[in-house]
């Protein structure tokens, strides 16, 4: 590598981000690139981005193909900073991959090597495998049968290096499932595996057929992510809801007197989001054992109250981008994040860091008409909340003169908890406090 030439990094993206997908290359080695212009766009379980070019330059070598898999600082280019012509070339490979079996040195293995992932190897049942997948299962013992057992990720169903090296570390119960001429070792094997650890144990899906004139659709990359977050998250956390029945008349009364003002002085709605997510945030700070994270026997306390709200995407999948800080925040403030983030989420532009460090999630399922829901935790949360629709009903009115009836403005808030960590008591009467605030919204509020 030339005093000229440099390797750019998959950049961090968050503390709870590893690693990205290489989703697509927009530049190809030889290009010309102004700094700051996109060079490939990438994909985290929580978001797509790109990364842009540090200066200008020339990009002389792409070390990472579509769909694979890079870890946070690992290299995906060779850049030649000044943008002067260059010569395109790989660079020249520095490790070897030794014939024993070394799985730490094939796993720091990159691109560089001489085998690359352009050329695919053709297995028995017309399977197709990179070089660097097969030199992998050489080295480590992977017979041809194991290897085509192994369910892969990449495009076409293709085996990545990050499969395989996953299936590598959990090559004794994978190979006892792929057995299917040993059933009683393999049950035996399962049971001992399931008693040592439990959390790995897998329920079995039913078996599908479809019928005639059935469309098969194929699950986008989002909505794998969320189901897999969401079968996840109900295996890790006992779920307990409460429910409690808001008062949101002196609300809607209030809104219906700002709307209109506000629209002329920010040019944009105040919806009834930001009144909740106040209300939360006022709550969390009364009862701050809703806002935690559980760390196997360990409780962390979260300094800070990150409240994210659901928010829906162009495909009709959910996002929840979070409001940081909410606390700090006035209403006027936390109505002009909640908008800003709800439009990105539709034009799809919203960052990685917006959609991370959140320690609380609301989402509004009256948007649908629904009064009410049961939502699932957003891991590593311990609680969420879920607001139904607003209606017009007959309620009992309590005065200093006696009971009245009257119309009023009634909301169902729904609020699911970690039974771990988070009691009937506590949950029960976190949802309650949110209510009072609402209850007790102050109709003399100024924006």
């Amino acid at each position: 590598m030339s005093m000229a030439e440099i390797e750019i990094l998959l950049p961090k993206m968050g503390e709870s981000v590893a690693e990205a997908t290489i989703i697509k290359w927009l530049k190809s080695e030889g290009d010309s690139v102004e700094a700051d212009e996109p060079i490939v766009e990438i994909a985290t379980d929580k978001v797509d981005s790109e990364v842009p070019a540090p200066e200008d330059g020339i990009l002389v070598k792409v070390l990472v193909n579509e769909d694979d898999v890079v870890q946070v600082g690992d290299p995906i280019a060779i850049y030649n900073i000044g943008g002067k012509e260059t010569t395109v070339k790989a660079p020249a490979a520095k490790t070897e991959v030794p014939a024993a079996p070394a799985l730490e040195v094939i796993k720091v293995v990159s691109a560089p090597l001489d085998i690359t992932e352009s050329v695919s190897i053709k297995s028995s049942d017309n399977r197709f495998y990179s070089p660097l997948v097969k030199n992998i299962a050489k080295t480590e013992g992977i017979s041809q049968t194991e290897l085509d057992g192994i369910n892969g990720t990449g495009k076409a169903s293709r085996v990545t290096k990050s499969d395989i090296l996953d299936y590598i570390e959990n090559k004794d119960s994978a190979a006892a499932l792929l057995d299917q001429n040993a059933n009683l070792t393999l049950q035996a094997t399962k049971n001992k595996h399931e008693k040592i650890n439990p959390a790995v144990s897998q329920s079995k899906a039913p078996v599908i057929s479809a019928g005639s004139g059935d469309e098969i659709i194929e699950m986008d990359r989002m909505r794998k992510l969320i189901a897999d977050h969401m079968v996840m998250s109900v295996k890790v956390s006992p779920h307990v809801t409460s429910y409690v029945e808001v008062d949101m008349t002196n609300v809607v009364t209030w809104r219906n007197r700002v709307k209109n003002k506000f629209m002329e002085k920010e040019g944009e709605k105040i919806t009834f989001t930001p009144i909740i997510i106040e209300a939360i945030a006022k709550a969390i700070k009364d009862m701050p054992g809703v806002n935690v994270s559980v760390d196997g026997t360990k409780i962390i306390k979260r300094k800070h109250i990150n409240i994210g709200m659901a928010a829906a995407l162009p495909t009709g999948n959910l996002i929840v981008p979070v409001i940081k800080d909410a606390d700090m925040l006035n209403l006027s403030g936390i109505a002009k994040k909640v908008n800003d983030l709800a439009n990105r989420s539709r034009t799809n532009a919203l960052k990685p860091e917006d959609i991370q460090g959140g320690t609380y999630t609301f989402t509004n399922v009256g948007t649908f008409g629904n009064v009410m829901g049961t939502p699932i935790i957003n891991q590593p949360q311990v609680a969420i909340m879920a607001a139904g629709a607003i209606r017009k009903k007959p309620a009992v009115i309590e005065t200093e003169h006696g009971d009245l009836i009257g119309i009023r403005h009634m909301m169902f808030l729904s609020h699911s908890y970690d039974h771990r960590v988070v009691d009937g008591m506590l949950g029960g009467t976190f949802v309650k406090r949110v209510a009072e605030y609402l209850e007790n919204f102050d109709t003399n509020t100024e924006l």
